[in-house]
C-alpha cells in the first residue's frame, strides 16, 4: 500500500509516494518550485502539480508550515496573513480532487523520526528540535504525536528563542558555531525545564552539523541528530494520512 506525501516549504513544494510496508519513497521525489508560497491559489496549483505528476488518486497527506487544527492554518512563522483562518485542507480537495490530510510541517518530521530513524522504539519524552531559517519542534510523548507545540516563542533571558538560536541569526551575526551553540544551549535547557524530554533529536538544516555545535551543549537528556534528512517530512505526511 502506498500513500503519497508532499510538503510545502520556503523554496518549494516537494512530494513521492511513500510505501507503507517497506517505510521507503517508491518513487523518485517531484519538486516543484514557487516564489509565491504567501498566495493560497499559487500553492494549491503546485500541490495539484505534484499529484498529477504521479497520476495519483488516493489519499495524500500534506506538510505546511503553520499551526494546523481540523485542517485549517492558524498561524505561521513563514507564510502570510493571508493563510490565516484558511482551510487548506479543503482547498487541496477542491483543486485536486482528492482527500487530503494536513499536518504542521514539524510534526510531519517528528512522525518519520520516530517511525524510521532517530526515536525509533523510543518511549518517554521525545523533544524534535529543527533548528533552520526559523525554530520548529514535535512532541512525543510514548511515541504519541502532541501536535502543533510551538517552543520558538519561549524566552530566554527576556529574548525569545528565535532571536538567539536559529540560523538565520548566526548567518546575519557572522556567528561561530561555537558562539551560536550558546545561543542553541541556552534555549535547549529552557525547552528541557518545560518539557522535561528524555530525547532530543536535533533536525533540519543545522542537523547536518551536529558536530560542531552539540560538543558545546550541555543538558540533561540525550541528543541525536536526525537521521532521515531531506525525506522527513515526505514520509511523515504519507505516514499520517495512510
Amino acid at each position: 500500500m502506498e500513500t503519497l506525501g508532499i510538503e510545502i516549504g520556503p523554496s518549494g513544494i516537494k512530494g513521492a509516494p511513500l510505501s507503507l510496508a517497506s517505510g521507503q519513497l517508491s518513487k523518485e521525489r517531484m519538486r516543484v518550485a514557487t516564489h509565491d508560497l504567501d498566495d493560497p491559489a499559487a500553492v494549491a496549483d503546485g500541490v495539484r502539480e505534484v499529484v498529477e505528476h504521479f497520476a495519483w488518486t488516493g489519499w495524500v497527506g500534506c506538510a505546511i508550515p503553520g499551526v494546523v487544527k481540523d485542517g485549517t492554518v492558524h498561524s505561521s512563522p513563514t507564510l502570510s496573513r493571508r493563510w490565516r483562518g484558511l482551510d487548506a485542507q479543503a482547498l487541496f480537495e477542491r483543486r485536486t480532487h482528492l482527500p487530503f490530510t494536513v499536518l504542521n510541517d514539524t510534526d510531519a518530521v517528528g512522525v518519520a523520526e520516530m517511525r524510521y530513524g532517530a526515536g525509533r522504539d523510543r518511549p518517554g519524552t521525545v523533544l524534535l528540535v529543527d533548528l533552520g531559517f526559523t525554530i520548529g519542534c514535535a512532541v512525543f510523548n510514548n511515541g504519541v504525536l502532541v501536535p502543533n507545540v510551538d517552543i520558538r516563542r519561549l524566552e530566554v533571558g527576556g529574548v525569545r528563542a528565535e532571536r538567539r538560536a536559529s540560523l538565520q541569526v548566526r548567518d546575519r551575526r557572522s556567528w561561530s558555531w561555537k558562539r551560536w551553540a550558546r545561543g542553541v544551549d541556552a534555549f535547549l535547557r529552557r525547552a528541557e525545564q518545560v518539557l522535561w524530554p528524555d530525547l532530543n533529536i536535533i533536525g533540519g538544516p543545522a542537523g547536518k552539523k551536529v558536530e560542531k555545535f552539540v560538543p558545546h551543549l550541555d543538558l540533561r537528556a540525550e541528543i541525536q541528530p536526525a537521521q532521515l534528512r531531506g525525506e522527513a517530512g515526505i514520509i511523515g505526511a504519507a505516514l499520517v494520512a495512510g
